[in-house]
């Protein structure tokens, strides 16, 4: 029995789209320059002895560039690609929409 989800089979929620749709104004070089601002934080807090700080501003820098990551995607793929795919290629009963319809 194949449990796989295929592209288009289940849409995301109006709140991942609104999300989306709001964080993609973001400039992806703000997640980079996060990432080094908290090894740069965390060295300086490391350097003044504050070992439990360093540690805990060091681990920041993993999510910033996943979210900086997933960010890129939504700009390059769009949100729930698949739902568009299966327009385009005429799976929508006939009905053919264009990812850039108005």
């Amino acid at each position: 029995m194949d449990h796989r989800v295929r592209a288009g089979e289940i849409q995301e929620d109006q709140v991942t789209a609104l999300l989306e749709r709001f964080s993609s104004k973001w400039p992806t070089s703000l997640f980079m320059g996060a990432a080094i601002a908290s090894i740069i934080g965390s060295m300086v807090l490391k350097s003044q002895g504050k070992h439990l700080d360093a540690l805990f501003v060091g681990q920041w820098v993993a999510p910033f560039l996943i979210v900086g990551l997933y960010n890129k995607s939504v700009k390059q793929h769009g949100s729930d690609t698949g739902r568009w795919q299966g327009f385009e290629s005429g799976e929508s009963g006939g009905r053919r929409e264009s990812l850039h319809a108005s």
